[in-house]
């Protein structure tokens, strides 16, 4: 399923309390569907849905559906390591009216292959939504197999995938064999171009955040047979796409839409700001972030 190129995962902004600040949330939503963005992952592991409550969660889910109003696709982060607790989050974003959900493989508990494929199987049961499964064992740990995406790539609802493993052997693997429908999503910025040459649909992105035209420009000029220019963009976007994980993410693109002028606040616990060296290297990188060939 095609639910755009660019799906931006959205950091959830917070006031100077911590508390979700919705104005900041409605301004941010407003400002990624200008630069470049085709939607938006809410309340996602960059938008640091572990330490948001279900209920926050799903105010999120509605109020991002409400601001989109349809103009661009909204997908609702409901994965969790708790097959029950998923199946929750996904039935409040079901009623909430996103597009899809987006399931992260489970943390710390390590199932093993049959029991990601039965976990991914009985949330997708659970709800009509179009279910994109999302790897990435860096964080999780656990690492899907392209044997058990194809495999659950039967399931009627289950349509995309977002790859983070950074393997594009194994992207290969699932886009030759899932289904044409089936589409595959880069989980690293910095794989975006290399994707798609492959025969992905896109990306899943932080750097969107502040470049998401110049990535627009980017895989517009690959479709359009411009490689060279998708090439030379791409060698100018990695080192503002690294920068956004010089630090554990959400930090740093919060530190940079808050240099930018878009107002996001800081991070929650146990994340934490940057230090001054880490914010200063993010400044240094994105000052020079427009291209004047890009926009």
């Amino acid at each position: 399923m095609n639910f755009g190129h660019i799906l931006t995962a959205m950091v959830t902004p917070f006031d100077h309390e911590g508390n979700i600040d919705y104005q900041a949330t409605k301004d941010l939503i407003n400002h990624l569907l200008s630069n470049g963005s085709d939607g938006i992952v809410i309340a996602g592991t960059t938008g640091e849905s572990p330490t948001l409550s279900i209920r926050e969660k799903a105010e999120l889910y509605k109020f991002a559906v409400e601001t989109v109003s349809g103009k661009a696709t909204v997908i609702a982060g409901t994965g969790t390591n708790s097959t029950r607790a998923a199946i929750e989050l996904t039935k409040l974003a079901e009623e909430a009216g996103v597009d899809g959900v987006m399931l992260a493989t489970p943390y710390y508990n390590k199932p093993n292959q049959e029991g990601m494929y039965l976990h991914f199987k009985a949330i997708a049961e659970s709800t009509s939504l179009p279910v994109m499964l999302y790897n990435v064992p860096g964080r999780s740990v656990v690492n899907l197999l392209p044997e058990t995406v194809i495999r659950l790539s039967d399931i009627s609802n289950i349509v995309s995938i977002k790859e983070a493993s950074g393997n594009l052997d194994a992207m290969t693997e699932i886009i030759a064999k899932t289904p044409e429908s089936f589409s595959l999503y880069s989980g690293d910025d910095s794989l975006t171009l290399p994707v798609m040459a492959i025969g992905g649909n896109g990306v899943i992105s932080v750097a969107s955040h502040i470049v998401g035209n110049e990535m627009k420009a980017m895989i517009t000029a690959y479709e359009n047979g411009d490689t060279i220019y998708a090439q030379t963009l791409h060698r100018e976007l990695v080192p503002i796409m690294n920068v956004m994980f010089s630090a554990p993410s959400p930090a740093p693109v919060k530190a940079a839409l808050e240099m930018s002028g878009v107002k996001v606040g800081s991070v929650r616990l146990p994340m934490v700001p940057l230090t001054p060296d880490e914010s200063q290297l993010v400044h240094k990188t994105i000052q020079h972030k427009i291209f004047s060939s890009a926009v």
